[in-house]
């Protein structure tokens, strides 16, 4: 039988989130594997990679909150707001700022804000992706999305480049926060350096640097159980007779409190199923095999 579970990957900057899951694939014999929140080429860090089955699971793990590092340089902009793209407006006007002026900027995007994704993304206006609007020459009007920054810490400082700290809801454009920064300081910025430090639980320092190379034995060795990708879900044990029920879509009596959010229900020690609660009942929204 292949394996299969919860890979995390520390990508390095150059390949795409999708060359990484080729890697994965060739290396582990699987056709299905998939990432759950992508990583531009130029960013590197965690990556989270579901094998197998457990690809079913990536839809809960793409909503965690992530934690970036980024280099931020201020006094030019880019059309992409990153370093990958040209330059369209310099200015010298940095050198009157100091770092007091910037933090006082960051902290307007901190907590619950309306933030508008850059013109190259993968946003869509009229049923095309925003980046082909773009590249074609077009300038998509984009509606600003609701995201969180819970966290924006200053780490370096060494003007025109700081690097800041980000830790944000799912959804948030790290390239945004650059952009907005040299806007509200008039003097434009864009993103040149990106790293994902963490997404939920999960911690790039407990991640696999992954090439081409890399032995099979490791890569497998590295896999976590598919329960590591809904270990954040509340969890409920049922004994086997409730959960032969569940499986077979039949809704069964639970104790715990209605709530939005799924469970993660596990009979006998393994998953079994993913569910919803509604008026004191599991309803399957997923089912697993037992074997």
């Amino acid at each position: 039988m292949k394996p299969v579970g919860l890979l995390l990957v520390d990508k390095p900057e150059g390949p795409t989130s999708h060359d990484i899951v080729d890697i994965v694939r060739r290396v582990t014999g699987h056709r299905r594997v998939g990432h759950a929140g992508t990583l531009d080429p130029f960013a590197s860090g965690l990556l989270l990679l579901c094998v197998g089955w457990t690809t079913r699971l990536a839809e809960y793990l793409v909503a965690l909150p992530k934690t970036y590092r980024a280099v931020i340089r201020l006094g030019e902009r880019t059309d992409t707001d990153d370093r990958t793209g040209t330059v369209i407006t310099r200015s010298d006007d940095w050198r009157a700022v100091d770092a007091e002026r910037v933090r006082r900027a960051l902290e307007h995007q901190l907590g619950e804000i309306e933030q508008r994704p850059p013109a190259y993304s993968a946003k869509k206006v009229a049923g095309q992706r925003a980046h082909a609007l773009a590249r074609a020459g077009e300038a998509p009007e984009l509606r600003p999305q609701h995201v969180v920054i819970w966290r924006l810490d200053v780490c370096e400082m060494s003007l025109p480049s700081l690097t800041v700290e980000i830790e944000c809801s799912s959804g948030t454009y790290v390239r945004a926060v650059a952009r907005d920064l040299g806007e509200a300081l008039e003097v434009g910025a864009h993103l040149t350096g990106l790293r994902r430090l963490r997404v939920g639980q999960h911690d790039v320092a407990d991640a696999l640097e992954l090439g081409r190379d890399t032995p099979e034995d490791l890569v497998i060795a590295r896999l976590q159980p598919p329960e590591a990708a809904v270990a954040h879900l509340r969890r409920a044990d049922l004994d086997a007779e409730a959960g032969e029920a569940l499986r077979h879509g039949v809704p069964v009596q639970w104790r715990g409190l209605d709530a939005e959010d799924p469970v993660a229900v596990f009979v006998e020690g393994k998953l079994a199923a993913v569910a919803l609660v509604r008026e004191g009942r599991l309803w399957p929204k997923k089912v697993f095999s037992a074997e």
